[in-house]
Parts: C-alpha cells; structure tokens; sequence
C-alpha cells in the first residue's frame, strides 16, 4: 500500500506540473496567434504570463518556448503513463489512466497548432520574399523598357535628322541645276548675239562651226554637271538609308 500510496501523490505532483505546463502552452499560442494577425498585440498580452514567454517578445523566440513546454508535457505524460499503471486500486489506475490520456491528447493538440501557426508563419515570409522579388523583377523591367524607349528615341531621332540632311541635299543640287540651266540659256543667248555679230561682219564658216563645236561643247558640260549632282544626291541618300 505505501508503494501505490506514493506512486499516487508522484502522480498527483507530476499532473499538476503538466497543468501549469498546459496553461503556459496555451498561453503562448494565445499570443503567436495574437502576433500573427496584429503587429502590435504583443505589447498588449497579459502580465500574468511566465518569465520564460515575457523574455520570448520575438515570435521565433516564442515558438522556440511553445514547443519547449509541449516536449515538456510529453514526457511528464511518459512518466505519469508509468506510474499509474502500477496503482493497486482499480478504480483509482482508471481514474488516472483517464487523466494522463487527456493531458497527452491535449499536448497533441497544441503541438498541432503550433505546427500549422508555423506553417501560416513561414508561408508570409515566402509572400513577401515574393513580393520583393517580384517587385526588383518589375523595376528592372521598367529599366529595361526605358532603355528601350531611349533607343528608339534616339533612331527617331538619327532618322530625322537624316532625313532633314537628304532634303537639304536635294534642295542644293535643284539651285544648282538650277544655276546651270540659267547659265546655259545666258551662254545660248550670247552666242546668239556673237552669232549675229559675226555674220553681220562676214567671218568664216570655219570660225562660225567652231564656235557650234564649243556650244555643244559646253552644252554637255553642262549636262554632265547636272548629272553628277544627281548621282551625288542619289548616293548620299542610299548611304543614310
């Protein structure tokens, strides 16, 4: 009887350390669950919380603490699971059996919450290492697109700029024919004049074809200069293209 006696007031000393175990347990998910959904809920958690969690203010530290005091429980359910079944009393070996079973299933029970408040924890640090990533992604996109805007502005640009200097060179080689076409009707005009001048004073006709010999002469100078300007012209503006 003194055997099963003090196996019972064991019992009795260990149930009520895995009490104070639970209690603690709960109230450190209590406040995991506070720090998860408001940033500032943990300043406001009660007083009455042990030493051990008022030390834990970073969730990781409190986590750490949780599952500490679950392994805790577990193993003073593993101590208690010994005892009892050494109870002489029928009826008390049930009435313990009962009570460490329902300690140990409610360890079991917090350890899961904390298993999946450590999920939903990690699962927000992956979002917002998405979020960042995602984030550098699209800045170095926008670089990109505007690396690619600033080049296109700037073909634009050359573009124009080559086209501004192809009509420029147009614009020269017409005054230029132009100026030849002027110097051309002058240049008949005067021979004309000379023409008359000299039939008028009876020269030869040794000297009158060989002023048509330089007429036509000059005629496809000219004609030449027209042609090289527009050959100039047509390849300055293959050379931009």
């Amino acid at each position: 009887m003194e055997g099963g006696e003090g196996g019972g007031a064991l019992l009795s000393e260990l149930y009520k350390s895995a009490q104070k175990f639970l209690i603690r347990t709960k109230e450190g998910l209590t406040r995991l669950e506070a720090i998860e959904f408001s940033s500032g809920a943990s300043s406001s958690a009660s007083s009455s919380a042990s030493s051990s969690f008022a030390l834990a203010g970073d969730p990781m530290e409190l986590s750490t603490a949780v599952r500490r005091d679950i392994g805790q429980i577990q193993s003073l359910c593993a101590e208690m699971d010994r005892l009892w079944r050494s109870i002489p009393s029928p009826g008390q070996r049930g009435l313990w059996k009962r009570k460490v079973e329902q300690v140990a299933e409610e360890a079991d029970s917090l350890r899961k919450s904390l298993d999946r408040q450590a999920l939903r924890h990690e699962s927000r640090i992956q979002e917002a290492k998405d979020r960042k990533d995602l984030l550098e992604r699209a800045n170095g996109d926008s670089d990109h697109v505007l690396r690619i805007f600033d080049e296109e502005a700037q073909a634009m640009q050359s573009a124009q700029n080559s086209s501004k200097m192809l009509e420029e060179a147009y614009a020269t080689g017409v005054a230029v024919l132009s100026k030849y076409s002027e110097q051309r009707d002058r240049i008949k005009r005067a021979q004309r004049k000379a023409l008359d001048i000299l039939n008028t004073v009876g020269l030869s006709n040794s000297l009158l074809k060989l002023i048509e010999r330089r007429h036509r002469t000059d005629k496809w100078i000219a004609y030449g200069g027209m042609l090289s300007v527009i050959v100039v012209v047509f390849m300055f503006w293959k050379w931009i293209h």
